[in-house]
């Protein structure tokens, strides 16, 4: 099985603001290839200093970075046909969309992807605890204090380390047997509820977000100026 751990970074949230940085690595059959895609797009707008405030990336550093319609064919060659894990899927999936959707004759991420929400994965399985991607490298121990500011490929590595984590753990290529897959835990049992059905997927919102999400947002900026440890900005 191929999937594609994916993040990204946007200008902002809500309505007409684009995805200024994508980050992904390629698991196969549970085992981290080495494969990553990663860009930087000029968004043709300016970053709220909100979002840069999380992510880092100024208007200058992107002004002479490709457009999405530049990058969009490599970037979907990458990504067809897998699993994309993304955590908090529908934001992502949603600035995808957007993004094909201002390109003739592009699909949406539901024709060429499945996918993957880990934030309901981690809310299923530690339901009333933090379950942004800073707690859940806390609670299985995984080293992220490089992780000063969010970036898609930083994000993607280090989600992909913890969803293995979650699941089961990385699969040894030299070492697996029948024997030691029949002891895991069914990974189709665990996770048949928490793919993004496409049906959902194509109707997800594009423009705007909840109160809660805003709430979330705020949340998390409080967290970086030191007065609270909230939820991933995401």
């Amino acid at each position: 099985m191929r999937q594609i751990v994916l993040d990204t970074e946007t200008t902002g949230i809500g309505e007409g603001h684009r995805i200024i940085e994508i980050g992904c690595v390629e698991v196969v059959n549970r085992k981290l290839t080495g494969r990553h895609y990663h860009q930087y797009i000029n968004p043709e707008r300016l970053v709220d200093p909100e979002a840069m405030e999380v992510h880092g990336i100024t208007d200058e550093y992107l002004r002479d970075k490709p457009v999405f319609a530049q990058i969009a064919n490599e970037f979907i060659d990458f990504i067809k046909g897998s699993q994309l894990v993304i955590h908090n899927a529908p934001f992502d999936v949603g600035f995808m969309d957007r993004e094909f959707g201002y390109l003739n004759g592009y699909p949406m991420t539901k024709d060429i992807c499945s996918v993957l929400d880990t934030l309901a994965l981690a809310r299923q399985m530690h339901p009333g605890q933090r379950n942004s991607l800073d707690a859940l490298c806390r609670r299985y121990g995984i080293d992220n204090s490089h992780r000063e500011l969010h970036g898609a490929l930083l994000d993607s590595e280090i989600l992909a380390d913890v969803y293995l984590l979650m699941t089961g753990g990385q699969t040894d290529l030299s070492l697996d047997s029948q024997e030691d897959k029949d002891d895991q835990p069914s990974e189709q049992e665990l996770l048949s509820q928490l793919v993004v059905d496409p049906s959902v997927a194509a109707n997800l919102p594009v423009y705007g977000v909840s109160e809660e999400e805003g709430l979330q947002h705020k949340a998390f900026l409080e967290m970086l100026k030191g007065k609270s440890d909230s939820v991933h900005w995401k």
